[in-house]
């Protein structure tokens, strides 16, 4: 036999025969016995080279000579060839049924001379049990031992399944301990947040309990109040009425000493005078009791009105029930904490006997329940026949609330007088300051202390400083190089502005300068700027990066502090206080920040902005916005929902064909410490809005 072989044959390949016999048995079976001891050697480096698995990996040459030269797999029902090449049967039957030659050497062969191989076959049941036995679990190991067909006895059988049994009832009984663990852990959980619910809940009742009893005291104490001047009221009006009754001494005198001539002589009787005592008695008292109810019947009708105003706020406290609830006991604990541990026996009253948190609750209390409308009270045309885009930008008060200017795509700034807006019915009123600008205007900010200097940013990214009694511009900073997008003059510092660009720059400005004093670099548009109102050293900045970056001048290089929780563009910041900043956004969210904490307070939601800047003011409690529905909307700054709206109608001819969805409010600025509010929506409307009940 020659050492000639082909790769991937598991024995030695034999010279090709002559002619084309049927096939030799004893030449097939010799082949077999030849390459017996070399499978089986392959086959055991095989095992011990890959514990994965020859099949599985493939790596070796022990591998490679367990596979099938056809599917290189291992070899399943290994048929050996007349030629001495092994390959799975349904492999060579498959390719036998279209070739008649060995897929290996070429040899001619056909399904004749094909021999079962049997002890190739238990050779690779071998390997596979070894494998089997290292790479799987012990479950699946007893699984193929009785798949294989290995016998065992009774006996065998019969302890196996006790043991089975037992191993079976200890995992059941171990399983069942770790449920009940996780159960206990659970309730104990459980417990432990219940009680804690429970102490949070029996603290809000003895805070609810006390003030209950101090508005019950002060309560009374007023009723008390009330019936002393009721009494004293009533003592004034029988004194003042028997002065008209009754006669002075010295006519009482005259009347006894010098009788008229007229007067009968039974006049002057004894008998008469007591009668006449009595009468003029019975007049005191019939009189006092006509004033007394003639006092009561005025007093009537106003305590019917005020019987149904407080019907109303009843009603608005239910609306909001849940709201006022959270922030009452938010101010009520948070008053508590405050104290320290040696004064927390001695409560903190003021002077009507209330602790500080629900005094600070019920003003917030009467003021949201004050009011739950808006009102017009004026309304006034900013367009004019010469432009059709009549969108008023921004709207401001100047300083002692006389004078209020409006700027937008019109390209002109328009100051009227607040007074005769509101006190002289009119169709168009006519502005008493007019002037013109080079671009549409985006923002407007009045000099906090001259009321005559007025600031203006525009599209083409020029802060433009304004006289307005000269109507001509004093200043003008051109170092934007994109539309500029607001502005704000510094309450403390008077001669200093800050501004806001597309081209993500803030910028500080000196009105003694031509020049920026300041230059902030951002990486995102900046879309709105406000300085603090108790300081010029800090200025916060809303971007598009939908973040609020609060700056120190005094540091520009980084922010004091970032501001994150707004999903879209920040559109507009303002200051309700040294440390509360208000922020808008395109989420359609408004939100409540401390800036000395550096913390959210709050998240108003009703309205709906998502791509127009509609507008943001504020004043102490209250804050106003535009809508994109041609609303404006109220917000009390501790309640998250509308404290009350008021939708722009159209009362224009022209207008009554148009979408009123189209339109959105633009600009909204509140008067100083006043419910009143100036609006502006897209189509050039002005309206003066006030709260009502």
């Amino acid at each position: 036999m020659g050492d000639s072989s082909v790769a991937g044959a598991l024995v030695p390949s034999v010279p090709k025969p002559e002619a084309a016999p049927s096939g030799d048995a004893s030449t097939a079976a010799a082949a077999t016995t030849a390459a017996l001891a070399l499978a089986e050697e392959a086959g055991t480096r095989a095992a011990s080279a890959s514990p994965q698995g020859p099949a599985a990996e493939g790596e070796g040459p022990a591998s490679r000579d367990l596979l099938c030269p056809i599917c290189m797999a291992v070899i399943k029902d290994a048929f050996l060839t007349a030629c001495g090449h092994s390959f799975c049967y349904m492999c060579i039957v498959t390719h036998l049924s279209h070739k008649s030659d060995c897929p290996c050497c070429g040899h001619y062969l056909t399904k004749a001379q094909l021999y079962p191989n049997f002890l190739l076959d238990k050779v690779l049941k071998k390997i596979s049990a070894r494998q089997i036995a290292k790479t799987v679990s012990p479950i699946d190991q007893f699984r193929y031992a009785l798949q294989q067909g290995n016998e065992m006895g009774v006996k065998e059988l019969d302890s196996l399944m006790t043991l089975i049994a037992e191993k079976k009832r200890q995992m059941e009984q171990q399983e069942s301990e770790t449920n009940m663990q996780i159960l206990l852990v659970f309730l104990h959980c459980l417990r432990k947040q219940k009680l804690e619910e429970l102490n949070e809940i029996q603290t809000d009742l003895q805070y609810i309990k006390e003030d209950i009893g101090a508005v019950e005291r002060h309560r009374l104490e007023l009723y008390r109040t009330k019936e002393r001047y009721s009494m004293k009221l009533r003592m004034l009006l029988d004194d003042s009425a028997a002065q008209k009754l009754w006669p002075s001494p010295i006519d009482k005198a005259s009347s006894l000493f010098l009788p008229n001539s007229r007067t009968p002589l039974s006049a002057s009787c004894p008998g008469s005078l007591q009668n006449k005592k009595l009468d003029l008695k019975a007049q005191v008292s019939h009189q006092g009791f006509q004033r007394r109810d003639a006092l009561t019947c005025s007093e009537l009708p106003n305590s019917t009105i005020q019987s149904g105003n407080v019907i109303a706020r009843k009603r608005r406290v239910q609306a909001q029930f849940n709201e006022l609830q959270e922030y009452y006991l938010q101010r009520r604990r948070t008053g508590a904490q405050s104290l320290r541990q040696e004064e927390r026996d001695i409560v903190a009253m003021n002077r009507e006997g209330y602790h500080a948190g629900l005094q600070n609750f019920q003003s917030v209390l009467t003021t949201f329940t004050r009011y739950s409308r808006l009102r017009v009270i004026a309304e006034l045309r900013h367009g004019d026949l010469f432009h059709s885009v009549n969108i008023v930008s921004s709207i401001e008060f100047d300083r002692d609330d006389e004078l209020f200017a409006t700027a937008g795509v019109s390209k002109r700034i328009k100051v009227f007088e607040f007074s005769s807006v509101v006190n002289e019915p009119s169709d168009v009123h006519c502005p008493v300051v007019e002037m013109a600008t080079r671009s549409k205007l985006s923002c407007l900010s009045w000099n906090k202390y001259s009321k005559n200097v007025i600031a203006s940013s525009d599209y083409e990214g020029i802060v433009t400083v304004w006289d307005v009694q000269t109507r001509q511009s004093v200043m003008e900073y051109e170092e934007h190089e994109k539309r500029a997008w607001s502005v704000d003059f510094s309450r403390t510092e008077p001669s200093m502005l800050v501004s806001g660009s597309d081209d993500c720059k803030v910028k500080v400005w000196c009105t003694k300068q031509e020049a920026s004093v300041i230059n902030i670099d951002m990486k995102a548009n900046i879309c709105s700027v406000k300085y603090n109102p108790g300081s010029s050293f800090y200025v916060a900045v809303g971007s598009a990066d939908h973040r609020i970056h609060y700056f120190d001048l005094r540091n520009p290089s980084a922010p004091v502090h970032v501001f994150d929780g707004h999903k879209k563009t920040v559109s507009y910041v303002k200051f309700l206080s040294n440390n509360e900043l208000a922020s808008a956004s395109t989420d359609s969210t408004l939100r409540l920040w401390d800036v000395k904490d550096n913390c959210p307070v709050r998240t108003f939601r009703g309205h709906k902005n998502e791509k127009n800047f509609v507008g943001l003011s504020v004043n102490n409690e209250y804050i106003a916005c535009g809508s994109e529905t041609n609303e404006v909307f109220v917000y009390h700054k501790a309640i998250s929902k509308p404290a009350a709206s008021h939708r722009f109608v159209s009362s224009d001819l022209d207008d009554a064909d148009d979408d009123p969805g189209s339109y959105f409010i633009s600009a909204v600025c509140w008067k100083s410490d006043s419910p009143t509010m100036l609006t502006a929506n897209s189509q050039g409307t002005i309206k003066v809005l006030v709260l009502a009940p």
